[in-house]
């Protein structure tokens, strides 16, 4: 935020009901309206009053009590206006109703944009996605709203180039500093949940492939809840200011990059491999030496060290092969 001076109070108005206003205001035109009859047929028969009478009505009528319709204002639930008088934060404005604040406030929404900037800012852009409020008018939303920004090209802990895209679920806590501490607020989450995307992803590899050496160890695969905490907790630090509350964050997408996809694939293959050939040869070794044990106690056949040497290497190719042996029938002695 450099040196500038940040909003920090926010001020909720007590507005009185906006019904009793508008009736009010409208009995008032109206009997102006006879008032300026009566003051009229008076001022014709000579009567100065009757011409105060109609003027003042005529005042009152035509022009004092039409600006106050100008201070009626309509809220939906979970929407605030924020409320400016000659350039100064006059209050926040929050609750479902009918109010009446006076005529002169005007509301404040920077991600609102009037027709001719926003013709200009879709000329000006290369995506289609606005990041606009979703509430009506000036209003500001105060409702649960989902951040979903395109998927990023980030360099892991290892430097592996990888994609990864996340959804940030997150409202509006102070309407007044996320209106004036930032130009638009939506924006700006937008561009921190990138910048604190980029700086978590930079700390955590892909995925262990050495677990025996690295099991405590958190990536980006095998702890996608753990990381997306840490980029909530982190994402909060920096949109404090912004008056916005971060409720979660999800990974949504997690890929190599389709120049090292290839390679990676190939890797992942070669670990499951060497791990299934190695829980294949702990099994055979296993029913080795359970065959051999069971021939010596039982007395079926007394082998030397030779023939031992020849039995295992005949079991642990039939167990570890990869496809099934041909058996052969040997009919003589195998001396």
């Amino acid at each position: 935020m450099g040196n500038t001076e940040l909003f920090s109070e926010q001020k909720k108005l007590k507005a009185p009901n906006g019904m009793a206003m508008l009736i009010i205001n409208t009995l008032v035109i109206l009997a102006c309206i006879a008032g300026v009859i009566v003051g009229s047929e008076k001022g014709e028969a000579g009567s100065g009053l009757g011409i105060v009478l109609a003027v003042l009505c005529s005042l009152i009528g035509f022009i004092i009590c039409p600006i106050l319709y100008a201070g009626l204002k309509v809220l939906k639930p979970n929407e605030a206006l924020v409320l400016t008088l000659f350039g100064k934060y006059h209050g926040t404005l929050e609750g479902a109703g009918f109010y009446f604040v006076n005529p002169f406030v005007s509301a404040v929404n920077p991600t609102k944009s009037t027709a001719a900037e926003t013709a200009q800012k879709q000329k000006q852009r290369t995506d289609k996605s606005e990041k606009t409020d979703t509430a009506g008018g000036k209003a500001v939303s105060l409702k649960v709203m989902t951040l979903n920004n395109d998927r990023q090209k980030v360099n892991d802990k290892l430097g592996n180039p990888i994609e990864i895209g996340v959804v940030v679920i997150w409202r509006v806590v102070n309407a007044a500093k996320a209106v004036f501490n930032v130009d638009n607020y939506i924006e700006f989450l937008s561009i921190q949940a990138d910048s604190s995307l980029r700086n978590i992803v930079r700390i955590y590899p892909y995925d262990i492939w050495n677990e025996d050496e690295s099991s405590d160890e958190l990536s980006l695969r095998g702890s996608s809840q753990e990381v997306a905490l840490k980029l909530k907790q982190e994402l909060q630090t920096k949109v404090e200011d912004a008056g916005l509350e971060i409720v979660e964050t999800r990974i949504t997408h997690l890929a190599y990059s389709p120049e090292i996809a290839a390679a990676m694939l190939q890797r992942q293959q070669a670990s499951a491999i060497i791990d299934a050939r190695k829980l294949i040869v702990e099994g055979a070794v296993g029913m080795v030496q359970m065959a051999l044990t069971k021939l010596s106690e039982n007395d079926i056949v007394e082998l030397d060290d030779e023939r031992k040497a020849q039995m295992v290497s005949n079991l642990l190719v039939v167990l570890c092969g990869n496809k099934e042996a041909q058996p052969i029938v040997n009919s003589g002695s195998i001396y």
